[in-house]
């Protein structure tokens, strides 16, 4: 992978891929697998993108595809890839604790849930959530609401 492709066409959206991936993962170490791979696919499918959607949507639809993917492997021992590079510095989120518990809340959420409220965190319209999942603006606005009130039930009294 160029590093050009990655500075023009990747970093843009680090912030959307990390947070799928932190989603996805429970250690840095799987964390850095996870977007080394999202990386890489979209490296290699750079040229199946056709215009019909944004860049963004494409990106987000590669890498819910890779880490859902990646997180039902049973057994990734062994599992090695290319140096790809560095992963910006916003990624060690594994160090802020508060930021765990929510991460720990979103685990627990179906896997549908979960990719709609890690969109609705990246601040994307409903009906740019709506795209990206295959549903209705209106249904992207009940489920949010929805999920809002049960990570709440879930974090209550757990972040200062």
């Amino acid at each position: 992978m160029s590093n050009d492709f990655y500075t023009s066409s990747i970093l843009p959206h680090s912030g959307i891929i990390i947070k799928i991936c932190r989603a996805y993962t429970d250690s840095q170490e799987d964390f850095e697998d996870f977007y080394q791979e999202v990386c890489l696919q979209i490296w290699k499918s750079r040229n199946a993108f056709q215009n019909k959607s944004k860049w963004s949507t494409w990106i987000y639809r590669i890498t819910l595809n890779v880490c859902l993917t990646l997180s039902k492997k049973n057994n990734r021992k062994g599992y090695t890839m290319e140096k790809l590079p560095e992963i910006p510095e916003e990624s060690k989120a594994f160090e802020n604790e508060n930021l765990n518990l929510l991460y720990d809340a979103i685990k627990k959420l179906s896997e549908v849930d979960r990719a709609i409220i890690l969109l609705h965190l990246e601040e994307n319209p409903y009906k740019e959530i709506a795209t990206i999942i295959g549903t209705s603006a209106n249904n992207i606005a009940v489920r949010i609401n929805r999920i809002k009130k049960q990570l709440k039930i879930l974090l209550d009294g757990k972040i200062n």
